[in-house]
């Protein structure tokens, strides 16, 4: 490049003599990231252009034909017939070069009073605000699958039980279907956190300009209310700045990543031979290229992988924001990619794991054979010895010892537990299959009674949620 090449039609190219190096413009584009915000851009420009022409800043003629420009521009992108050029650094330049192209001198007003930098921000938390919607719906799909397999599972004295555990070692059996809800429990806080985390992205910068606004008759409520969103910035420099709802989406997307991680888990144990609890079908499972008898869990391991990559998209971002001064700097370019990429990894990870809980068979009678060593009532007969007055670190020791002379010496649990002076036949009953579960009796606990309730208490709350993450926003426009 010399000296007398021409400028190459960057919006931002007036003060410049030549045309940007190269390597600039290979470092600083961000088109094939960010053009998956075309659709949102345009509905933007439409809301701002309108907004020019109530100020008396645009023609009806200049109105009519940006508008027609921007639905071509629009329908050139959904049918994938539009032609990006070499100056577009940006969806957002694209945009305005293409319309300009095809409406001449007025596409040139079409930035009036509006710097890219609340441009991208409007456009940016437009997307974000509609696709958390989409994964509020997302997490309670799967949380409903889990409450229909926990229905399946059955919440009475015959529902279907397995161990518990602490440490992945035995601990007290639980029903199947108390177990399932407290996955779903979990997906529904993260459906609190998408609806908060939207509440907060949904406001408009469009009006705050490069950093202090415009000096010309500008809109911003009305342009706010066009395109949807809740309210419109109260501070300049922190609209067109702030980033905290890219950094909020991220984390609650890594949140959710980390409950698909453990539910990913659970099936990897128990899919194995040794838990033998639960067996995948083949639609949601995978084969070995070289061992033929193989049944691979590979959806239920990927979601613990993919895990670790969505948590890197937040700690890299963080990253980028912690040193930054008011208001907008060039590395701000750096939110989209790692929250496109989040957003895009949870909303496959919810989608193969409501499949995979669909479609997987639990194996309820190994899972009760496990549930049922006379081991589990361990704490039962604790509990029994305090019923009698004794203190429960003296019934600790008592039941404890008998667990410890059974495994020692190979003698049968019950055997012991029937010659014990404190507990003696009476206690008998404790061993008998499902009594351990049974017992559990305290609310929000695993035997029938309180999951019965838990149940019913689940299926209020996701209707409730979903009516919160039902609530309209900006349009959904794709």
């Amino acid at each position: 490049m010399t000296d007398h090449d021409e400028p190459r039609g960057q919006l931002w190219h007036g003060r410049f003599e030549v045309a940007p190096a190269d390597e600039l413009v290979a470092f600083t584009g961000s088109l094939a990231v960010d053009q998956r915000l075309l659709v949102d851009d345009v509905a933007c420009s439409k809301a701002h252009v309108r907004g020019l022409h109530r100020a008396g800043l645009l023609t009806e003629e200049e109105l009519g034909a940006i508008l027609g420009g921007l639905d071509a521009v629009e329908m050139e992108f959904r049918s994938g017939r539009l032609e990006y050029a070499p100056g577009d650094e940006d969806v957002h330049t694209a945009i305005e070069r293409r319309v300009t192209e095809l409406v001449g001198p007025a596409g040139g007003k079409l930035h009036t009073g509006r710097s890219r930098n609340d441009q991208v921000a409007t456009a940016f938390r437009r997307y974000v605000v509609r696709e958390l919607g989409d994964l509020g719906s997302r997490l309670l799909e799967l949380a409903g699958v889990l409450l229909a397999r926990a229905d399946e599972a059955g919440t009475g004295d015959d529902g279907a039980r397995l161990p518990g555990y602490t440490h992945l070692q035995h601990a007290q059996p639980v029903l199947l279907a108390h177990h399932l809800m407290a996955h779903a429990w979990a997906l529904l806080r993260d459906v609190d956190r998408v609806v908060d985390c939207r509440r907060r992205a949904d406001v408009s910068p469009l009006g705050a300009g490069a950093l202090a606004g415009s000096s010309l008759p500008l809109d911003p409520d009305g342009t706010a209310d066009e395109l949807g969103f809740a309210a419109r910035f109260e501070n300049s420099l922190d609209a067109t700045s702030d980033r905290d709802f890219a950094a909020e989406t991220l984390f609650v997307c890594s949140l959710v990543a980390v409950h698909l991680s453990r539910l990913g888990e659970e099936v990897v144990l128990w899919s194995t031979d040794e838990f033998g609890f639960a067996r995948l079908d083949d639609a949601y499972a995978t084969g070995s290229s070289m061992l033929p008898q193989k049944k691979n869990p590979d959806i239920a391991e990927l979601a613990r992988g993919k895990a670790g990559r969505v948590i890197g998209d937040l700690t890299g971002f963080l990253a980028t924001l912690k040193s930054l001064p008011l208001a907008y700097n060039r590395d701000l370019q750096e939110d989209k990619e790692p929250v496109f990429d989040a957003l895009d990894t949870v909303r496959l990870g919810l989608g193969a794991l409501a499949g995979l809980y669909r479609t997987t068979t639990f194996l309820t009678d190994r899972m009760a054979s496990a549930a049922d060593s006379p081991y589990a009532a361990a704490t039962d007969l604790a509990e029994f010895l305090v019923s009698d007055g004794v203190p429960f670190r003296s019934a600790h020791a008592v039941v404890g010892a008998l667990v410890r002379r059974s495994i020692d010496e190979g003698l049968p649990f019950a055997e012991l537990v029937a010659a014990e002076p404190q507990l003696g036949e009476r206690a008998l009953p404790l061993l008998a299959p499902g009594a351990a579960v049974r017992r559990r009796t305290t609310p929000g606990g695993a035997g029938p009674v309180p999951v019965t309730v838990q149940r019913d208490r689940l299926a209020a709350a996701l209707v409730d949620a979903r009516a919160r993450v039902d609530r309209p926003g900006p349009a959904t426009e794709r």
